[in-house]
């Protein structure tokens, strides 16, 4: 199979966590190849999360200028168009990138007008989720979610909880997830990666999301899945990430296949396409030949994204025309599910452009 053909949806893409060696050669010209290869990229097998973290924020010192942040969000679009992406959802962490003079809203501001542009020029629909790290502050996550509603009809359109899970707990965020709820804004958050199920239950309960990021060790709790099932709550699941932080001894041992079978609502995402080393097509083919997945499989992966996605209604249906047209399926693979009258993919942001 020829996965590079498949048009593709991406939900879970981190901006920082992006950056080829392309554009950190142009960024910092003294880093080479090699460098790139050991500074930027993490190891297939991650001893632990200090070693995550000790690469992190190689991506973000470099996207600190306007022109640097420009550079990485066009850099990332030709990424995508080479994986034949439709659209793709891209998560920022505005306070990332203020340690050279640019405010938060300054940062914001930049990205946004950069994925307009790069939207223009590669007919790419692409939209921008501001996130907070669990580290942070109570004030400082209240100050992001205003920024996703001082932004709104723009190309921001939600807020996302990340971080280091298994140390932080969620509680300092609930003030700005609830007024998150309270003004209509879309919410994520990542859950079930680093600890298990009892935190997706936690975020389910106190943050409201409509999706999880990650979410993979939902599988350890029966009443967990079942409840994600019937709500039809949307996982954005990262393969690749979460074998190489070992999550998973090998890409057969992951839960995505188990959670497509169940009738879940799933999608596929690099997570970081730098520190995990791959693209969206390589994690396709690795689901094709580890699983046996066929173009029904990633069509319906797909068609889950685009009906969990934080858009207007309008929107996600002229997505699903082209993704249905890019499969030349048609109606071939509908899954009743998913239909277009399912009343769970209303509160996904249909306000949102």
């Amino acid at each position: 199979m020829d996965c590079s053909r498949l048009p593709k949806v991406e939900l879970h893409l981190h901006l920082d966590g992006s950056l080829s060696f392309t554009a950190v050669s142009r960024l910092d010209p003294s880093v080479a190849l090699p460098d790139y290869q050991r500074d930027f990229i993490l190891p297939a097998k991650c001893q632990d999360m200090a070693e995550f973290f000790a690469r992190a924020p190689r991506g973000s010192t470099l996207m600190q200028t306007k022109e640097q942040l420009r550079l990485v969000t066009f850099d990332v679009f030709e990424q995508l168009q080479r994986d034949n992406v439709l659209y793709a959802e891209i998560l920022l962490f505005p306070y990332l990138h203020t340690n050279r003079g640019l405010s938060a809203e300054s940062v914001v501001e930049i990205v946004d007008e950069a994925v307009a542009q790069a939207n223009q020029e590669t007919g790419i629909e692409a939209r921008i989720i501001l996130s907070v790290l669990r580290h942070y502050p109570t004030q400082q996550s209240l100050a992001t979610v205003k920024l996703v509603e001082r932004f709104k009809g723009t190309r921001v359109v939600g807020i996302d909880l990340g971080g280091y899970e298994a140390a932080y707990p969620l509680f300092a965020h609930i003030p700005a997830f609830q007024y998150a709820v309270q003004h209509g804004i879309p919410r994520t958050v990542h859950a079930g990666e680093m600890l298990g199920a009892e935190s997706v239950w936690s975020a389910l309960k106190h943050l409201q999301p409509s999706r999880i990021g990650h979410g993979v060790r939902s599988i350890e709790d029966p009443d967990l899945l079942a409840h994600l099932r019937k709500e039809q709550l949307h996982l954005e699941v990262c393969p690749t990430s979460n074998v190489q932080l070992d999550l998973y001894e090998t890409y057969a041992h992951h839960p995505l296949n188990s959670f497509y079978e169940a009738g879940m609502a799933v999608s596929v995402s690099t997570d970081t396409r730098t520190m995990t080393n791959v693209t969206l097509t390589q994690e396709y083919e690795r689901l094709h030949q580890v699983f046996g997945w066929q173009e029904e499989h990633f069509f319906r992966c797909n068609l889950n994204a685009i009906r969990a996605a934080f858009l207007s209604e309008d929107m996600k249906q002229r997505l699903e025309q082209r993704l249905r047209a890019g499969y030349g399926l048609h109606n071939r693979y509908a899954h009743p599910v998913f239909g277009s009258s399912s009343p769970v993919y209303g509160r996904s942001g249909a306000s949102h452009p």
